[in-house]
Order: structure tokens, then sequence, then C-alpha cells
């Protein structure tokens, strides 16, 4: 039992301290000499495990764009990121626009005239979210060294850079934009046309974010006269008006290589009417999931985040708090239970409402953002690490002073504050990774404009990682069917969520 307690409890840690394990990023330059002047193109490489992945300019209905922050020496200005074209990914009722396996941002750095001979150092600070079954936020500081001279000299990475150019959308496409129809409530049929090659068959749009409409990714491909395409996509009004210019990529797809053009197009009225055919039917699998079905999966995703490696610290000593619960009474244990689900709902109110707050500020955020600050990230794993060590047997958890030791203290609390403790603890935890159905319902919240909804959503999760516990609380009867705790037990400090 201690062994495979602490097996547990040690598995939970690994996946606690795993962020951006499956991601790796490095930054290289296009040049390794520069002359004052010049433009030298550097790339972000991100290189994914296989089965993971990290976003495009527009994540969709879930994810985050990788994002940079600059630590340019003076005389060197950086340009706009350009994002090779992405893979449409559809998951559940969200589609999201993703890069796997290995992607190379590419960012244009202009030097100066006067810049002076020598070495440049050029940092960059790289944030992403990666995700697989789960996402977890990752960040990295990379840095490259430019040497400025009087002649230019390519890097052994030119090569690398010249080929992911060489995957960025076109420009210079000949297109044109306008509303098939008038809007059926906050939805607007758009018809987009362009010139397209002989061998094109397929074609799509992913359209860029927008905080005043969104392009449902659902499109379907319309009859056109020869040597165009004509699509048609449907557009989400978020703000009071329609908007009077639509960005994004048009796709289409020949037989060898996917080919895009990078638009920005002013949308005409409808007047301007196609002689395709009008479908009825107007693509209604790019609309949003029926909220009913979001909130099933937010309880279904909560019920299965319990036995994700993130909780499996939390599962260990909540099951074996049940099982010295067993001979206690049950309206005690009913008591305790009812606290437990109080504090795990409480911690994903909070988490909602900051959610809110930085949201209104202009910032992003998403599930586990708190993970990628380097300090909190620190805090959690050395209190897990102190959780599993003491399990182990290793040593009693006997901190002098501070945030830790109080934390502790608090976990080893006998009754209604050690329950509620591990509810804040379960859900902290919880944040660190995505389960099935969760990450739909979770992507949907986040991108909702409606504050209130995205709260509920975020509850509904809670209820369902609180559902077993509180199941077996309301039936103490069941108890009898877990294993008995051995000798082990009685040196284990760091408490359950029932004493």
């Amino acid at each position: 039992m201690k062994t495979l307690g602490g097996i547990l409890l040690a598995i939970g840690l690994a996946a606690l301290s795993a962020h951006a394990a499956h991601t790796q990023a490095r930054l290289i330059l296009s040049a390794e000499t520069a002359r004052p002047g010049d433009t030298v193109m550097a790339g972000i490489h991100l290189q994914m495990d296989p089965g993971w992945h990290t976003y495009w300019r527009n994540s969709g209905q879930s994810g985050m764009p990788t994002a940079n922050n600059w630590q340019l020496p003076k005389g060197v200005s950086v340009g706009e990121m350009q994002w090779p074209v992405p893979e449409k990914s559809p998951e559940l009722d969200l589609t999201t626009y993703n890069y796997e396996k290995e992607v190379v941002l590419l960012v244009p750095l202009k030097l100066a005239p006067d810049l002076p001979p020598g070495p440049l150092e050029i940092k960059d600070k790289v944030t992403w979210l990666e995700c697989n079954t789960s996402c977890v936020p990752g960040s990295a500081s990379v840095q490259a060294t430019l040497m400025v001279g009087t002649e230019s000299k390519p890097s052994k990475d030119a090569d690398l850079i010249a080929t992911w150019k060489n995957k960025l959308p076109k420009n210079g496409a000949k297109a044109r934009a306008w509303w098939e129809k008038a809007a059926a409530g906050d939805l607007r049929p758009l018809i987009l046309e362009w010139n397209s090659s002989p061998s094109a068959t397929e074609a799509d749009f992913y359209g860029d974010s927008s905080e005043q409409y969104e392009v449902q990714p659902a499109t379907e491909k319309l009859p056109s006269e020869a040597g165009k395409i004509r699509l048609r996509a449907n557009v989400k009004k978020l703000s009071t008006g329609w908007p009077k210019e639509i960005s994004g990529l048009l796709i289409e797809q020949p037989k060898t290589d996917k080919l895009a053009y990078d638009v920005k197009l002013a949308v005409g009225e409808s007047g301007q009417l196609s002689t395709a055919t009008p479908n009825t039917a107007a693509t209604e699998s790019g609309s949003a999931p029926p909220i009913w079905k979001v909130f099933l999966y937010a309880f279904i995703g909560g019920l299965i985040l319990n036995i994700m490696p993130c909780v499996l610290p939390v599962i260990a000593l909540k099951i074996l708090g049940f099982v010295s619960e067993a001979k206690n009474e049950p309206g005690h244990v009913r008591k305790l239970g009812l606290i437990y689900t109080a504090g795990v709902l409480s911690s994903f109110l909070v988490l909602a409402l900051l959610v809110v707050a930085l949201q209104a500020a202009g910032k992003s955020a998403g599930w586990g953002f708190q993970f990628g600050n380097p300090y909190f990230l620190i805090g959690m794993t050395t209190l897990v690490t102190l959780i599993a060590l003491n399990l182990f047997g290793v040593f009693e958890v006997t901190l002098g002073s501070g945030t830790l030791t109080a934390a502790t203290q608090l976990a080893s609390k006998h009754g209604a504050a050690g329950a509620f403790f591990n509810g804040l603890l379960a859900t902290v935890l919880a944040t660190s990774c995505s389960a099935p159905f969760l990450g739909a319902a979770i992507g949907f919240a986040f991108a909702l404009k409606s504050a209130v909804l995205m709260i509920l959503i975020l509850l509904t999760v809670g209820i369902g990682l609180a559902a077993p516990y509180l199941v077996l609380s309301w039936r103490p009867d069941w108890l009898k069917f877990l294993p008995r705790p051995g000798p082990w037990m009685q040196r284990f400090k760091v408490a359950m969520a029932f004493p």
C-alpha cells in the first residue's frame, strides 16, 4: 500500500512538473553576419512531440496562439510575425487551427543603418499552449547572436528558414466578398470569390480572430464560373454592427500542395448576388454547439479529471481519508463531503472571476494559465514533492515557517478546514491538465462574451470533479468495499480532506 500510494503521488508530481516538456523552442536567424541597414529573418522554431500541437494566430474555438516578448538591443526593430499555413482540426464540436510536429514562425528584424560593428544578442521570451488529450501552457527564453559587419553571411539555419518561408500564405489574390442575404439573428452568410488555379478541387477559409465578429469554421464550396472559386461562410456578430472588412486565409487545395492567400477584403452589401443557388442549410455545423451539450461536456470532463495524473496526489489522499472515516457517524461524513465540494466550487468561482477580470483588462487567459507563472509552478511543485516524499516515508513534513508550512498544516487539519483546503488543492492540481470532453467545454467557455455563462460552465466542471466524493460521503456504507489502510498511514501527516 505504501509503495502504491507513493507511486501514485510520484506520477502526479511528474505530471505537474512536466509543463512545456512536449515542445522544444529555439531562436534561429537567417544570417550569421549582417550589414547595418539589412533586414534579417528570425525564426521561432517549435518542435512538438508526436501527437502534440501548438496554435496559429487564430487558434480557433479553443486554444491560444503563440506569443513573443522580445528583448532587443538598441538599433534593432522587430516586424510583424509571419505565420505558415496551419492545419484545420475539427475536435468534437470545436475547430482549431494548429501546427503539429514542428513549425517556424518568422519575424523580420530591421537593423539600423548606423549600427556599429560587433555582436548583437537577440533575446525572446516565447509562450505557447501545447495540447494533446490535455493542454498545458509552455514558455522558453531563447536567444541568438548576430554579428554586425561589412558583409552578409548566411547562417547554418538559413535553408530551414527559407523552407518555412515558402510555406507562408501568398499575397495579391484577386478576391472579393459580399453578404449573400440578410442576417438570421447573429449569423449572416458571406460569399467569398477569388481566381483559382485550374487544378483546385477543394476550398476553405480560415478567418482571423476579432473582437467584433467570428468566422464560423464550416464553409461550403459553391458552383462558380471556370477559373474561380466561390465559397459560403457564416459570420457571427459579436458586437453591435456587421464587419465592413474580413481578413484571413483563402485556401485552395490543388492536387499537390496546399495553396493559401492572406487577404483583407472589404465586404460589399447583398445585391451583388452570385448565380449560385442559395443553400438554406447554412452550414449549421459551423455554429456553436448547443448549450446543454457544453454543460454535459463540462460535467463529464470534471468527472474524468479525477483519474487524470494531475489530480492523482489528491486522489490518493482522499481515498485513504474516506477509508479512515468509514467508522464515523454518517452525518459527519456527509458534512465533510459538502465542505470539500464547497472548497472545489469556491476555487472554480475564483478562477472564473479572475479570467473575467483579465479578459476585461484586455489580457488573455486560458485553462491552467496560472501554471505559466514560474513562482506559482515552483511553489506547487515543492508542495507536491513534500507530499510524495512524506508518503514514501522519507521524512515527516516539519517546515519552519512560511506559506508552504501554512498549506501543509491546513492540509493536515482534521475536520472542516482540512476538507475545504483539500477541495482547493484538488482544483489547483486539476487545472494543470485537461481531459476528454473538458477541452470542448473549456474552449467554448473561454471564448464566450457572457461572463455569467462562463462562470456557470466552470462551476459545472467543479461539480463533476467533486461528484464522486460527494456521492461516497452520502453513502458511507459503500466505504467498506475500499481496502483498509496499512500502518504506514500513521506516519502520513499531510492529510486528506477527511482526517
